[in-house]
C-alpha cells in the first residue's frame, strides 16, 4: 500500500511541475520517501497511505521523532550533495486509498 501511495504522490507532483530526484532516500539519520525539486527549491517528501480516517488522519503518524529523523535524513542529503544555495522544506503528503 505505501509504494502505491508515493507512486500518486510522485504523479501528483510531477503534475504541479516537480521533478523527481530521488525515491527513498535511506541513510544512518532517516529515510526520506520522495526528494524533488522544482526551479531552486528542493523538497523532502514524506508519504502517509491510508485507506480511511478511521484511527485518524493519515498525517497524525509523522509525529516529532518521525520529523527529527526527516529532518537530519535532508540535512545529511544536502551535505553530500553539496547543495548550498537551494531554499529546502519538508512536505507530507496523505494519500487515501479506497478500500478493497
Amino acid at each position: 500500500m505505501g509504494k502505491n501511495g508515493e507512486t500518486e504522490a510522485i504523479k501528483y507532483l510531477e503534475s504541479e511541475g516537480y521533478k523527481i530526484i530521488c525515491r527513498n532516500f535511506k541513510c544512518m539519520k532517516g529515510e526520506i520517501d520522495i526528494i524533488a525539486h522544482n526551479n531552486e527549491n528542493i523538497i523532502f517528501v514524506e508519504v502517509k497511505t491510508r485507506t480511511s480516517t478511521k484511527y485518524g488522519e493519515a498525517k497524525e503518524a509523522i509525529d516529532f521523532e518521525k520529523q527529527r529523523h526527516i529532518y537530519e535524513a535532508a540535512r545529511y542529503f544536502m551535505y553530500i550533495n553539496r547543495i548550498e544555495e537551494a531554499y529546502a522544506r519538508i512536505d507530507a503528503i496523505e494519500v487515501y486509498e479506497n478500500n478493497r
